[in-house]
């Protein structure tokens, strides 16, 4: 039968067996001992171990009406290790049960970090957690306040949970490192010296403060001696207020700027984001590129489209994310700036991405540097007593047109499994033909980087008509490879008849016909639904009023 003692430990009741007692006692006066050299912080870091003995206690011991027992106090022992000039402190405790254990950690438990915090100190500890700079952290969390909208509920939500590393255990559990006699101590003193390192600049500080101030009270004093005072005085305390009000103009002004700053880089950051990520699943999923408006160079690249993509958002993304870091700054000293290898792969980075761009703009202006055409020349079988009817028709299959008309806007469609350019810039003209046949001539223009590309470029083009007996039906649109899209590419059509051929013009020319020669000087518009009839220079109308 053993006698228990009911002891106060870290603001812990236990009971405690006496043999239990007196290993426990005799460990902590070793400690206390151990100490003795330098009490600069000594009862901070005896009542520490104290609360992380109890803290351990604590699990050990779940029932209140529960003893601690010798062996609870020889496990606490092993966890907490001892210091390393204990044996010179105590040689008679030297018992094989107390080994050190100074690599024994509790592992990382998740705080918030109050001596590293710019609202609640989250970000820091959960850096602190995943060892990972703070920055990333903040600037996730801003990603998700600007994206999401749920950002700033999450952050609120683990300021609640999460308690705040106060202790000098909770810290080191914060980081990571063992709860044991050496990294308290070591803890404790940094802290201590932290402590003395601004106390002693405070001091040097509010000296030289006191110094300055008596220096200018010696010279007032002096003025007041001479006379001058009455006259400075005044003018003095005026600039001195309205140095001060400017001082605090240019502080609030800096913070509104920073705000400013962060604001705009975080939108056009997430912005690039949900854009690239959008643009690759478009491509991944193989969907319509309808719904992606990418650059004009971006068609005539010889690079990979996503290569460009890429170097895209980092030329644009990189100076952004500069500038939200300059912004956070602003706001809050506390930040570390970019270390130097981060700012040189960031730089080499962007340097690379500019140089793709460089690259794909200028093999861009050369595809636009040279003009060539095509010219096709095709007779049309028409009879002498006939009437030439010209007709335009659209295809709808390949792209649906409610109201046709000449305009240079491009469309992608797909043909057969290809992906080709669709374009209704199709001029039409009619003039008379020096013989006595008739025929079409079909002049096609395209740009390239070389005459001869460009005129290669132009007689792929496609475009074709029909003749059924009389009626000429000409196509309203032409078709151009892909990586044509951006360039000016064109079609002129002009029809030669024969002296005396009838010539009637259907309403669905209305739009195409180019500045049309006839005898009355009519409008371009006005001539269809007519008849008209060519004469030795132009066309006639036969039946206008």
């Amino acid at each position: 039968m053993n006698k228990t003692i009911n002891i106060n430990l870290g603001g812990f009741f236990f009971h405690i067996d006496e043999i239990a007692y007196q290993k426990l006692r005799k460990y902590l006066t070793s400690i206390s001992k151990s100490l003795s050299d330098d009490s600069q912080g000594k009862n901070e870091i005896i009542a520490d171990i104290e609360a992380r003995i109890s803290e351990l206690l604590s699990e050990k011991i779940k029932d209140s009406r529960q003893v601690v027992s010798e062996s609870d106090i020889e496990d606490i022992i092993v966890i907490m290790g001892q210091p390393e000039d204990y044996s010179d402190a105590d040689e008679s405790y030297s018992d094989t049960n107390f080994t050190e254990s100074k690599n024994n950690s509790s592992g990382k438990k998740l705080f918030r970090d109050g001596d590293d915090k710019f609202l609640g100190g989250v970000a820091s500890g959960i850096a602190h957690y995943f060892n990972v700079d703070t920055i990333w952290i903040r600037l996730g969390l801003l990603a998700l306040f600007f994206g999401a909208g749920f950002g700033i509920l999450i952050y609120i939500i683990l300021w609640i949970l999460l308690p705040e590393a106060r202790t000098t255990a909770e810290k080191l559990q914060m980081q990571g490192e063992a709860v044991n006699i050496d990294n308290i101590e070591k803890k404790i003193r940094e802290e201590f010296t932290n402590v003395s390192e601004s106390v002693r600049s405070a001091a040097n500080h509010a000296s030289e403060k006191i110094k300055g101030g008596a220096n200018e009270f010696s010279e007032k004093m002096g003025q007041t001696f001479s006379g001058d005072k009455k006259k400075n005085n005044g003018i003095q305390d005026f600039i001195h207020t309205i140095k001060k009000i400017v001082q605090v103009f240019f502080k609030v002004f800096r913070k509104i700027f920073g705000v400013i700053l962060i604001f705009l880089a975080a939108a056009v950051i997430l912005s690039l984001i949900i854009g690239g990520f959008s643009i690759g699943s478009f491509e991944f999923l193989n969907i319509e590129s309808n719904f992606i408006h990418y650059p004009d160079f971006f068609f005539a690249a010889s690079l990979p489209r996503w290569l460009l993509t890429l170097s895209l958002l980092t030329l644009i993304g990189i100076p952004f994310l500069i500038v939200l870091v300059i912004g956070l700054r602003i706001l809050s000293s506390n930040l570390k700036r970019f270390s130097k290898t981060a700012s040189l792969t960031l730089l080499g980075i962007w340097c690379i991405a500019l140089l793709i761009i460089i690259f794909t703009a200028v093999e861009f202006g050369t595809t636009h540097s040279n003009f060539g055409h095509s010219v096709q020349k095709n007779p049309l079988k028409i009879a002498t007593n006939d009437t030439l009817v010209l007709k335009i028709r659209n295809n709808d299959l390949i792209y649906y047109q409610h109201n046709l008309k000449r305009n240079s806007r491009k469309h992608q469609v797909e043909v057969n499994g290809i992906s080709l350019i669709y374009t209704n810039d199709i001029h039409l003209d009619i003039k008379r033909s020096n013989s006595n046949a008739a025929y079409i001539i079909i002049q096609k223009t395209s740009y390239a980087a070389s005459s001869g590309k460009a005129r290669k470029n132009a007689k792929e083009i496609k475009y074709e008509y029909t003749l059924e007996e009389n009626k000429l039906i000409l196509d309203a649109f032409f078709l151009s490879d892909l990586k044509n899209i951006f360039k000016d590419e064109e079609i002129a059509l002009t029809i030669y008849v024969p002296q005396g051929t009838n010539v009637y013009l259907d309403n669905s020319v209305k739009n195409f016909l180019s500045d049309v020669k006839n005898k009355t000087n009519m409008y371009d518009s006005d001539m269809v639904n007519h008849h008209f009839k060519m004469t030795n220079t132009v066309l006639n109308c036969t039946d206008c009023s």
